[in-house]
């Protein structure tokens, strides 16, 4: 059984999963729409990865007894001023989502709540990788700069690590 407290937090953190899914989404749309195709295809991935997430903490609270509420979500901005402040953004989100999940952590110690404090460690560890492989591709931005992004657009995907929602 859930405590509340972490009940809560979990329910918060399934609102912020599915809202960095239709953000990526927004996000692949405006590349996709401004030729940017490998971008494009990459934040797709990312809206997928992101609502599998969602899916594995929906789950999650109901093996354990608790009820998991399905939010609405805010409408995400639907135009980027470059590629660049697009990617910095996105990394902002995740260290916001990096936050959260800490924050979640935080609380199933104080509650002494091991299991999901356990569990959650998969979501500590997702989110370093997440960091680190959206401060490579602002890295690569910054390497290329505004002349050379057909390239970084064609090699992004080689970027990615597979992953999934396990």
């Amino acid at each position: 059984m859930l405590k509340k407290s972490v009940e809560d937090l979990l329910n918060r953190q399934i609102e912020r999963e599915g809202y960095s899914s239709i953000l990526y989404l927004s996000m692949a749309s405006w590349a996709e729409t401004r030729g940017y195709a490998g971008v494009a295809e990459w934040l797709y991935a990312q809206a997928e990865e992101e609502k599998m997430h969602m899916l594995k903490i929906i789950r999650y609270i109901n093996k354990k007894s608790g009820k998991a509420i399905i939010p609405s979500f805010d409408r995400p901005p639907a135009e980027f001023e470059g590629l660049k402040i697009m990617f910095d953004q996105v990394l902002e989100h995740e260290q916001y989502i990096t936050g959260s999940i800490n924050e979640i952590v935080a609380e199933t110690e104080k509650e002494k709540d091991y299991s999901t404090n356990n569990w959650l460690q998969w979501f500590v560890s997702e989110q370093v990788e997440e960091e680190s492989s959206v401060q490579a591709i602002i890295d690569k931005l910054d390497l290329v700069g505004d002349h050379n992004l057909y390239m970084f657009d064609r090699d992004i995907m080689s970027m990615r690590t597979e992953k999934g929602g396990e």
